[in-house]
């Protein structure tokens, strides 16, 4: 997520200097052209008005799919704003729930202390393995070119068993990490030992169905998340608004150049003329683009690492714990 209020020009930059260069020399050639087929009688100019119409068309267009991406990133951002929600609540539920009040052979405070423990912890693994699984690439996400790579961090599977580690049992960590879907097992386990602290009487009925509601939510976030991620934007909206886009830009000149005409020199203003138009239309479709994949890691995208340091911190605090990690800070005005 990108954190600063207005966006570096040498971030736009990297964006869009190659459209630049290619619509500078496209508008100088097509000037060229004009000048030399009218020295020979020949008008290559169209006329403004269905150029007008077709920018009008192609703007309505792109709009759209600029909407339609917002929308994916922002339902994306609301589900994980409901992952640290329910994250919260799960371990005052946890704190609050798991003790001796019903428990026919008490535990020893310790072993509490450790069962509250081992189920935040396993909170915790959850919310991490499923944003290693989220920023797994797909087919269809978007993939940026030359320097826009930057921008965009990598995931494996060694550094999410490397970051879970710290927070399962060995046993755990071995068949979850074995699983396709790590989140899912890691959810299965939680469900397990709540079964067993009820059979312990270390929680009772009503309370075992508090928590195991709060398991169901958080599946449904995940799925809501895995839907967003599996789903791709329409094809045929993304790929059309990206050839409407460029066809428009690659008339402009001849338009713009027959409004000049009979100005001498000036005529060469239409280049600039044109590359601007063109880069504001080709900035929105970059816009679209970069915006309608929200959990792949990219400048765009939900802050899914610093959203998981936040509920860290928040859930190690609630436990007692003095020694908590920092919140995350944007790394050049970018937010992981």
């Amino acid at each position: 997520m990108y954190t600063r209020r207005n966006i570096r020009w040498s971030v736009v930059f990297r964006f869009t200097w190659w459209q630049i260069l290619v619509f500078t020399a496209w508008s100088a050639a097509v000037t060229w052209l004009y000048l030399y087929l009218q020295e020979r009688g020949i008008d290559c100019s169209l006329p403004i008005a269905p150029l007008g119409t077709i920018g009008v068309a192609v703007a309505f267009y792109v709009g759209f799919k600029n909407n339609q991406s917002y929308d994916r990133y922002w339902e994306a951002r609301k589900v994980w704003g409901g992952i640290v929600n329910v994250s919260r609540t799960w371990a005052n539920q946890v704190l609050s729930f798991v003790t001796n009040q019903y428990a026919q052979t008490p535990a020893a405070p310790e072993e509490i202390r450790e069962i509250h423990q081992k189920l935040i912890y396993r909170q915790l693994a959850w919310i991490n393995s499923l944003r290693f699984q989220l920023r797994r690439k797909t087919p269809f996400g978007f993939q940026p070119k030359g320097t826009q790579k930057r921008f965009m961090q990598t995931t494996d599977i060694d550094s999410m068993r490397n970051e879970l580690t710290a927070l399962l049992a060995s046993d755990e960590l071995k068949v979850a990490c074995e699983r396709l879907n790590t989140a899912t097992q890691i959810l299965r386990y939680q469900g397990e030992h709540l079964r067993t602290l009820m059979e312990r009487h270390l929680i009772d009925e009503f309370r075992l169905i508090s928590l195991m509601d709060l398991v169901t939510e958080m599946f449904t976030l995940q799925g809501k998340c895995e839907r967003i991620k599996q789903t791709p934007f329409p094809r045929q909206y993304a790929y059309f608004s990206n050839v409407f886009t460029w066809l428009f830009t690659l008339l402009l000149p001849f338009g713009i150049v027959g409004q000049f005409a009979g100005r001498g020199l000036m005529v060469w203003a239409s280049v600039p003329l044109s590359v601007i138009v063109s880069w504001v239309f080709l900035t929105m479709e970059t816009v679209g683009d970069t915006s309608e994949d929200p959990f792949e890691n990219f400048l765009n995208d939900v802050p899914m690492t610093a959203l998981c340091r936040t509920i860290e911190i928040d859930l190690r605090q609630m436990l007692g714990e003095t020694e908590v990690p920092s919140p995350l800070q944007p790394q050049e005005d970018i937010l992981m």
